[in-house]
Formats: structure tokens, C-alpha cells, sequence
């Protein structure tokens, strides 16, 4: 939760002046003394002022209740110079020594009341700012966790119409949920805070601010990883009070909403959301939800169709384009093969079930020719342990598509086969990678393709058997 903006403040030392040279000097007591008390000042290892910390935070806690006295409804402007120390103790919240100094300043329930009386967006963002550099440290982050009243406070928080405050807060519930020893105590009050899955899901369908949104499905993908059951229910959560009839927010699509913002402009963002997606279809309540009449399961399917077919692993494209695009690749893939057997509920083929065909088996067919091809450019210079996790998910990548594939070719009738040949998505290469990837786990599914190509293409069907072991 790193600021650029603002600067370092250090330790004031005592003012040095040149002495007049007509003796020796004498020992220099006060400049021995100003560096005692220095050191005595620095925040632990640092150069920076335990009291000018106090000090700042001080002023704070005066000029809220200031102008809550004064004008307690009225919006709250901060002075440029009261800005830029705060947002100094923000950057310094980054260091471990200081975040351990602002915690045993009590600083966690001093931001708290600063939080619950603020008038001011600005301040608002810049105290939950220093509270999430705070608690990126387990020690710091535990105490602050167990304050019950931070947070039910900033779980709240998440409801405000504030863009900068909502990045923040989300930002730091990240960060607490993400560390194991508090992750539980989190969940649970997650749990109880039954407006949290509608301000999220609002956020999610609302939202314009890219960097919210991507925080946002980061938090939402977290919770449902770490938390089926959180995930369950929310999947298949009534509508609320907040909800007004025809726009019902659910969860999923919520996040389709989001993924439709973020995927031009954020590969990573879109990755996250459609992971949450994803995760979606590993329970029984997210298909059957999704694979409903009234369910998002339909408008999924075209959007991943489209995003795959149009943005990702074009005929144009190098084949080491896998290496960049697995991610979204075996997520976009796996929820795909998840609803694909939904297609018959929906009543209707979509117009892109041909290119999709033609994407994935081009999929098999770059990874056939990057692994015949990738050692020519390897200099023997790269992380071995990096490279094998790249070579895990390149190979997820390749099972999920052959499980897709078979899932396809398994039933797929012989007009679409002939189509298939006819626009050139079924050629020699392209069926002989195929077959490297289905079989021998899935040969009855290629076998049906097999026969199919035999009376439509006997020629082409003839150059595969050819080149196919006995």
C-alpha cells in the first residue's frame, strides 16, 4: 500500500553553528547531548521522530473534534500541509519499526475515531491507507484484527460511495484475510456482516474505478478460496433489502459485470475475476445457479466465447503466445467445459461454438510446436524452479483443453465436423495435435471423431492414421 507522493520526516537535530576559531575549541557538550536525545527520538532502527509522529497524530484528533464542534454535519476540508503529513505517517506506516511504534501508540484506535467522525474523503482514505501499511506485518496485524471494533467498522466502510476509500478498505481486508493468523477471525466476522455480499456485488456492477474493481474481485476471489461455505451462500443469496426487484445483484453476475470493464484494459484483473468464476463451478449450488433459466450461465458462456475467440491465441499469434495467456486461458477453458453440457437448457448453439472449436484446438497445436521449438532459444540461464512452475501450468493449460476437447468431440454431430473442415479449423496439423492431446485418456472421443472425418475427409482421415503410432 506503498504512496509515492509523499516524503520522508526525520529526527530534528540541534542547529549547528561554526565557532570562532581564536582557541581551541571546547568539547561540544550540547551537540554530544542533541545526538543522545536523537537517538533516543528515532522510531527503532529508523531516522524517524517519535515525536513528530505524536505530534502529527495529536493535531489530528484536535482538528477533527474541532470541526465537529463547530460544524458537525458540514464536509471537512484538509489544509495542504495537514495532507502531506499525514500521508507522511502513511509511507512511513510501510516501515516494520514504525508500524510497530504505531501500534503501541494505540494509533489503530486513534484512526478509528479520526475514521467514525471524519467529514472527509480525503482523510477517510488516508487513516484506512495507514492502517493497511500497519497490518503487513503478522505482529501488527494480529493486535489490530483482534480491536472488534475496527472491524465492524471497516466492514462498513465498504458501503461508502467514496472510490479512493473503498480501494483502501478493500485493500486492507486483503491483507487480513491473506495472513493465516488472523484469516479465520475475518471470515468470521464476514460471515455475520450480512451487507457485505451486496455492497461488494454493487462495487463489482457499478464501478468504473479499474484499480477498485480489480482490489474488489482480488477480495472476492480470496474469500471464496479460503471459504466454500461463504461461497455457497452468497451464490445463493435471496434478495436483500438493498436489492430493488428488477435489478437483483447476485454474485455472479456481479462478476461478469466487472470482467466486462477490466477486459481491455487489465489481463491481470480479468484473470482474477474470472477465476472467481471459476471457483463458482467447483460447487454444485454455483452450476445449478448458473445453468438456471434466469441465471448468468448464458451471458458467461458468450462473454469467455468472445474473449477467447477474439482476444486470445489468434492464428496470427506466435505459439510461445501460451506462455503469456495460460492464466486466463485454463480458467476461461475450465468454466467453459463446466457449462458446456448447459447449452441444451439454454435452447439455443451459440454463433461462436465453431471458432471456439477452431481456439482450443489451436491451443494444442501452438503447445505441440512451442515444445517442439522452445529449447532453440534457451540460453541455460533461467530459474529452473521458475521455469517448472511455467511448465505446470502450461501443462494444466493442455489437460484442461484435451478435457474440453473430448467433452466437444464426444457428441459433436457430423454437420459441425464438415463445417469445421470447410473453414479451415480442422486441418492435418491441427487434428494431429488433437490427437496427441486426447489420446490415449480419451480415445473414445476421438475415435467418434475419427469416424466422422473418415466420411467426410477419408483423405484427411487416412494422413491422421498415418502419422499416429500403431
Amino acid at each position: 500500500m506503498e504512496r509515492t507522493d509523499g516524503g520522508d520526516e526525520t529526527s530534528s537535530s540541534p542547529e549547528k553553528r561554526s565557532p570562532v576559531l581564536d582557541r581551541n575549541p571546547s568539547p561540544p557538550p550540547d551537540t554530544a547531548d542533541g545526538q543522545e536525545e536523537e537517538d533516543l527520538d528515532a522510531i527503532g532502527e529508523t531516522v524517524y521522530s517519535k515525536h513528530w509522529v505524536f505530534s502529527t497524530l495529536t493535531r489530528l484528533i484536535q482538528m477533527v473534534s474541532e470541526h465537529t464542534e463547530e460544524d458537525a454535519d458540514g464536509q471537512m476540508q484538509l489544509a495542504d500541509d495537514e495532507e502531506e503529513d499525514l500521508c507522511r505517517v502513511w509511507d512511513m506506516a510501510m516501515d516494520k519499526d514504525v508500524a510497530g511504534f504505531l501500534q503501541e501508540f494505540k494509533a489503530a484506535d486513534i484512526l478509528l475515531g479520526v475514521i467514525a467522525k471524519s467529514r472527509c474523503p480525503r482523510l477517510t482514505e488516508i487513516c484506512v491507507g495507514i492502517l493497511g501499511n500497519i497490518a503487513c506485518f503478522p505482529e501488527t496485524c494480529l493486535t489490530l484484527s483482534q480491536n472488534e471494533n475496527l472491524g465492524a467498522v471497516l466492514l462498513l466502510l465498504l458501503g461508502d460511495t467514496d472510490p479512493p476509500t473503498l480501494l483502501e478498505t478493500s485493500r486492507l481486508l486483503l491483507t487480513c484475510v491473506s495472513q493465516k493468523d488472523v484469516c479465520s477471525l475475518w471470515l468470521q466476522r464476514i460471515r455475520q456482516q450480512t451487507s457485505l455480499r451486496y455492497n461488494l456485488c454493487f462495487i463489482m456492477c457499478s464501478s468504473t474505478n479499474l484499480d477498485l474493481l480489480v482490489k474488489v474481485g482480488e477480495l472476492v476471489d480470496k474469500l471464496f478460496d479460503l471459504d466454500e461455505e461463504l461461497m455457497k451462500s452468497w451464490i445463493t443469496a435471496q434478495p436483500s433489502e438493498e436489492d430493488d426487484g428488477e435489478s437483483r445483484l447476485d454474485v455472479a453476475s456481479s462478476l461478469l459485470e466487472a470482467a466486462k470493464q477490466l477486459r481491455s484494459d487489465s489481463q491481470d484483473g480479468l484473470e482474477v475475476y474470472v477465476h472467481a468464476l471459476q471457483l463458482l463451478t467447483t460447487i454444485d449450488e454455483g452450476i445449478q445457479t448458473l445453468a438456471a433459466p434466469d441465471g448468468s450461465g448464458k451471458a458467461v458462456w458468450d462473454f469467455l466465447c468472445e474473449v477467447v475467440c477474439e482476444d486470445l491465441c489468434q492464428p496470427d499469434d506466435p505459439p510461445l503466445v501460451l506462455q503469456e495467456q495460460k492464466v486466463l486461458l485454463v480458467q476461461a477453458f475450465a468454466v467453459l467445459s463446466a457449462l458446456y453440457q448447459c447449452q441444451e437448457q439454454w435452447h439455443s448453439r451459440s454463433d461462436t461454438y465453431l471458432p471456439l472449436i477452431g481456439t482450443v484446438l489451436r491451443v494444442l497445436q501452438y503447445h505441440s510446436e512451442y515444445q517442439s521449438d522452445k529449447t532453440e532459444g534457451c540460453d541455460g540461464k533461467g530459474d529452473t524452479q521458475s521455469e517448472e512452475t511455467k511448465d505446470e501450468q502450461l501443462q494444466a493449460l493442455v489437460e484442461t483443453t484435451a478435457e474440453f476437447l473430448a467433452d466437444i468431440f464426444f457428441q459433436i454431430p457430423k454437420d459441425s465436423v464438415a463445417e469445421l473442415v470447410r473453414k479451415g479449423y480442422l486441418t492435418e496439423k491441427t487434428c494431429f495435435s488433437a490427437a496427441v492431446g486426447l489420446l490415449p485418456q480419451f480415445k473414445s472421443a476421438f475415435q467418434h471423431l475419427e469416424s466422422m472425418l473418415s466420411e467426410i475427409d477419408p483423405q484427411l482421415a487416412d494422413m491422421l492414421r498415418k502419422q499416429l503410432p500403431a
